[in-house]
């Protein structure tokens, strides 16, 4: 049996490469989305894939939406086995130059959005004792940095939301599964639709994946969900850690740095924000998975590979002990040879 995939923010970005990958598998796939033109394209590479569509056109913060997504997803295709919450916004700006209404905005798509497509997907699973949800992190989740206030925000309130309904699952035996894979910065249009009011174009912090890279890191919590959480791409626990280590230290060097690497010299911003309105509503263009980053954007990730593959990542890790004590016994000898 295919399995049933719901997929909020489906249209582009992360939600549009993970569409394709359970397409190739054959999947029912639910892509839901705000932009129509968006939608209709992804429909068209998971059906060319080998998979089976449903496009529901919904905004992630009208919980109601949502829940009607789910009963057609039902209808047409029975259970549903994963549900991945990806749908998010933002506004790139310092906290006191974003408004009251911008802000709220920003919570009820980027968190909200998530506990809403959360309690929907819980309303069929928890009956059944049968189901995944994924919520799609970041690493500005745990580590906030500036101009993105409102987005950190968010992301934190969904580890601790997620925290919580994971004990509450473990406490009643569920068989559900929660889960949360944090991201790096990734090559998404968000960059060219975000509502900004830098001076130059917004960019993701380097080192910047592609969204294959995020994509695959998904569909393997999503079949792996025993881990609390996953970590795509060296950087997201490298900042992490460094967090842990040394926070004061690291709120000085983002507050030196963290203006400048969130902007890109060479392009100029393009005055439509998806905000409150899709932008493929107003141009009617698909703006597929990949931003405007290609050029420095990695494709591979070996963090994520290894996390993957446990196996391989303890092979390798049992090499590199051997060798570093072969190495050290070496020199070891070496100097009692010269005593």
């Amino acid at each position: 049996m295919p399995q049933t995939v719901v997929i909020t923010g489906a249209s582009a970005g992360i939600g549009r490469a993970t569409a394709r990958l359970y397409g190739r598998r054959g999947a029912n796939v639910i892509l839901i989305a705000r932009g129509r033109a968006g939608l209709d394209a992804a429909a068209k590479e998971v059906e060319a894939l080998g998979g089976r569509p449903l496009v529901q056109v919904a905004d992630t913060a009208d919980a109601q939406r949502l829940e009607a997504a789910a009963d057609a997803a039902e209808e047409v295709f029975g259970p549903i086995d994963v549900w991945i919450n990806c749908a998010f916004t933002s506004v790139f700006a310092t906290f006191d130059d974003i408004t009251p209404k911008e802000y709220d905005r920003v919570t009820r798509v980027t968190y909200l959005g998530f506990v809403n497509g959360t309690r929907t997907a819980l309303r069929r699973m928890l009956p059944r004792d049968h189901g995944t949800i994924v919520q799609v992190g970041s690493a500005l989740g745990e580590r906030a940095i500036p101009l993105q206030s409102a987005y950190c925000g968010a992301k934190h309130a969904i580890n601790g939301f997620t925290s919580s309904l994971r004990t509450e699952l473990l406490h009643r035996g569920s068989k559900v599964r929660v889960t949360v894979v944090q991201m790096p910065a990734v090559n998404t249009p968000q960059f060219s639709w975000v509502r900004s009011r830098l001076p130059r174009h917004p960019q993701p912090v380097p080192p910047i994946y592609q969204p294959e890279v995020a994509a695959r890191g998904v569909v393997h919590a999503a079949d792996h969900p025993r881990r609390k959480q996953y970590y795509i791409g060296a950087s997201t626990p490298a900042t992490l850690w460094a967090n842990r280590l040394a926070p004061a230290l690291l709120d000085r060097y983002l507050a030196r740095t963290g203006f400048d690497s969130q902007q890109n010299e060479l392009r100029s911003p393009s005055g439509r924000s998806n905000l409150f309105e899709p932008v493929d509503a107003a141009t009617g263009n698909d703006y597929g998975a990949h931003g405007v980053f290609d050029e420095q954007a990695h494709a591979r990730s070996v963090e994520a590979a290894l996390a993957r593959h446990p196996a391989t990542a303890a092979c390798a890790a049992s090499a590199l002990a051997f060798g570093i004590g072969a190495a050290a016994r070496t020199v070891l000898r070496r100097r009692a040879v010269h005593a």
